[in-house]
């Protein structure tokens, strides 16, 4: 089974209220952990730590998968479907700036 993003927030949204129902909505702390995470992809950039025999800590890797994890969770505290909102965005900017391929084009790797 391939993971999409809206898989990703539902599993965060069912993860939270499992286990933080409390911070369900707190978009101001995802907002400040997005901008850390965002902050030490920066830094593993510029070092070039790159995942090495599934050892992900400290890697870009990890960093990405963090900054994913809390737009996923920004998202979530507005209610938005962020696959929804790229296909929508994606065709505007394809209208906008003349582009041919369209994203239902693309198919999965099964």
């Amino acid at each position: 089974m391939s993971l999409t993003i809206r898989r990703v927030q539902k599993y965060l949204k069912e993860k939270y209220k499992r286990t933080k129902p409390e911070n369900m909505r707190n978009t101001q702390r995802y907002f400040l952990k997005l901008i850390e995470e965002v902050g030490e992809l920066a830094e593993v950039i510029r070092k070039g730590k790159r995942m090495e025999n599934n050892n992900i800590k400290g890697t870009i890797e990890e960093e990405l998968s963090d900054v994913l994890y809390y737009v996923c969770m920004i998202a979530n505290t507005y209610d938005i479907d962020l696959e929804d909102c790229f296909k929508m965005k994606e065709e505007f900017n394809r209208i906008r700036y003349g582009h041919t391929l369209r994203i239902d084009e693309i198919q999965e790797d099964d």
